[in-house]
Parts: structure tokens; sequence; C-alpha cells
């Protein structure tokens, strides 16, 4: 595929697919600055400097929550981030989108409105029906090459990520990136050791079958909800835990853990100890004390200390989800370990997952001393799944 390194932006107007997707205070509507921000300026300046004419597509929320907002704000950090000026237009393919556009002179960068504004962004369900979109048929004529960035957001065949897929298609820097640090866990070098966490286990189940039953993972070490579903699966009990469980649906995913637990149990690690929350203070039991009145809100020390020993004779990790409730005090051992040891680490090593990201802020983790930080959500997830990504898709056709 081609990058900013293949391609003669001179003069050209390239539009930018950007996620400047960022978190919104519901309050104030007030956009905080976010790591995809500082990452995709990065792609916006170098084309600049290549003296392109940048128009930026992006998006905010979606359509009918409280954060799909103008993208007014968004264009101040880019330009805080990007050291260049950036210009905001709050229209996304009519006139003044337009007369904008044509306006520009080479190294001058223009952020359009939130393309989730228009109805048929998300309308079409096919690459080559999302040709038909509005933006797509109103903006074609004035773009010369297309530079896909968004990665988190590539598993989407909406209207401005795969909808100008007849013109030429470049990777952004962050793109680039993300694929050729993925690509690196296709061949992971031995032993591999993923770690799931979080609150969503239908995102880490899906890549467990597919890497497990490969033989390309050795060890699949589980935390957060996970943990929990597979301390079910081993035969134990939960107590009040269970019951949130059942309220976020999760237990729906409990068969699947059986069954990976019935396939790969030697390669499967759940935990052994867990911290229950109790009045606001962390108590620590042996799953063998299972059940407890007191809701699981963090793997136990013990359990921790191993994970960090597994991740330090790892020559390959991934990191996806934190291990409890980092946010609090009482909570936050089994997240900071975990990121501890993969810092020092000398395995190579993709951590990703937005609650993740801020988990490396709040405990001061070195990322030039990780392999790599990607900013990916769910695209990130369904790549590792197998899953056909459409914006990589476009990406790989286009010459």
């Amino acid at each position: 595929m081609q990058t900013l390194d293949t391609f003669d932006f001179s003069g050209k107007t390239a539009f930018v697919r950007a996620d400047l997707n960022c978190p919104v205070d519901e309050k104030t509507l007030r956009v905080e600055k976010s790591d995809r921000i500082a990452g995709h300026a990065q792609t916006i300046k170098e084309l600049s400097e290549k003296g392109a004419k940048v128009v930026v597509l992006a998006h905010q929320g979606r359509k009918g929550d409280y954060d799909c907002i103008s993208l007014s704000q968004h264009a101040s950090l880019l330009q805080e981030e990007a050291g260049k000026p950036v210009k905001f237009v709050g229209d996304v393919c009519g006139s003044k989108a337009k007369e904008a556009i044509m306006g520009l002179k080479p190294g001058e960068i223009l952020l359009l409105e939130n393309v989730r504004f228009l109805d048929d962004e998300t309308k079409h369900k096919t690459i080559e029906e999302n040709e038909q979109a509005t933006i797509v048929k109103e903006l074609s004529p004035l773009c010369d090459v297309f530079v896909l960035d968004a990665f988190s957001a590539a598993h989407r065949a909406q209207a401005s990520i795969v909808g100008f897929r007849r013109k030429p298609v470049v990777a952004g820097r962050v793109m680039q990136k993300e694929l050729e640090a993925l690509s690196k866990l296709k061949s992971p070098k031995k032993p591999a050791v993923f770690v799931f966490g979080g609150a969503k286990p239908d995102d880490s189940i899906g890549i467990m079958q597919k890497w497990l039953s490969e033989g390309k993972l050795d060890f699949a070490l589980t935390c957060g909800v996970l943990g929990e579903l597979f301390i079910l699966a081993s035969g134990k009990e939960l107590g009040k835990t269970l019951d949130f469980l059942k309220e976020s649906k999760a237990t729906e995913y409990l068969p699947a853990a059986r069954e990976l637990l019935a396939k790969h149990k030697r390669k499967i690690l759940f935990p052994q100890d867990v911290a229950v929350s109790i009045s606001g203070k962390r108590k620590e039991l042996a799953i063998s004390k299972l059940p407890s009145d007191g809701l699981i809100v963090d793997i136990g020390r013990k359990t921790a200390q191993l994970y960090a020993r597994k991740i330090l004779s790892a020559k390959t990790v991934l990191v996806n989800g934190p291990a409890g409730v980092y946010e609090k005090p009482e909570s936050e051992y089994g997240t900071k370990k975990i990121l501890q040891a993969v810092q020092s680490s000398k395995a190579f090593s993709v951590v990703g997952g937005g609650h993740t990201l801020s988990a490396l802020d709040k405990f001061k983790i070195s990322r030039k001393r990780l392999g790599y930080v990607s900013l990916a959500g769910k695209a990130l997830i369904e790549y590792l799944s197998g899953e056909e990504l459409p914006g990589v898709k476009i990406l790989e056709a286009s010459k």
C-alpha cells in the first residue's frame, strides 16, 4: 500500500480521514485532549510541509448522543498539536465547505464539520454503496488523493472511510504505524503472552479463539470481567459479582469461556485470588474462599505477581484492558503491576484500549519503553480476531 513516502503531494488537495473523536464533558460539552489528536496532527503537519492542500474529515460522537457536537473545538486542539494554523468551516460538503476547499493554498490546513452530522454517513452497508453518499458525490471532484489515517475507524464501512476509494488511497502515519506494529503480531516471537482485561469479554473471546486454535498464543492472562467469567467456568462461585455479570450480559459468554478452558486449560490463566470491595476498602480472597458479598474490583496480589512474571519472560506481549477498577486507589494494584511489568519487559509489546491508555498516564508508564501504543479500540479487536477491515481493504486495493 502507498504511504506518505510514496506519493507526491505537492500542490495536491489531500483529504485526510482522521479520528479526532475525544472525550466530552457531558455538562459543559468541553472537548478534552486525546492521544488521537496528537497522533493525527503529525500526519497533517507532514502533509502541509510536503505542500499539500490539507482537508481533514473527522467525526465526534454518534448522532443522537450528547457528544455528537461541532468540531470547532477540535480545530484549536489540532492547531496546538500541529504547530500550524488550522482553519475550520462549520459545513461538511455544502457550498461553504466547497468554497473553503477551493480557496486553500499549498500548505494550508482546513478542518470540515463533523461528518456524522450527515444522515447518510453511517447509512450504507457496503463499500460500493458508500460511493453514493452525499459527502462523496459532492466532494470527490475536489479531492486529488485520499489519506486514510484513522485505523481506529477502519472497521466501519462508512462514507468518509471508504467512499473515496476511486481516488489514490494512501496510509497516513498513524495508520501505517498501527499496521506495521500489528503485522509483527501475526507471526509473534515466542513465548507470546496476551493480557485480556476490561469490561467487555466479547472483545477478548474472539481473539482467544483464533490465536489459541492457531497455536500462536502461549499464555492468555485473563482479568477484569473476562477473568471473572473464567473463574465461573472453572466451577467456582462469585457471589455479588455474578449479579453484575448478569446485568451487563457478560454471562452470555460463559459457554464460550467453558469451551476455551476445556480445550486450552494449560494456556489460559485466570485469577487465583481477587480483591473485593467491602465498604470501600480492599479485601483479598483466594478464589477458594468465594463466593463473597463484596464486588470483585481487581485481581489479587499473588495473581498480579504471577502475571508479571509471565510478561517478563515473554518475547511478545499484548495488553488489552485493565485488570480492575484502576481509577480507585484500593483497586489499582493489578493494572499497575501488569503495566509496570510490560514497561520493564524486553518483549515487543502492543498496548491498546481507551481505558488502558488512561492507565498508562495514571501510573506514569513510559510509552517510549513500550513497543507500540495503539490508538484503536474496536478496530484493533476485529483485526486481531481475523476480521476484514473495510478501511484496510481499500488501502490494499489502491495503486
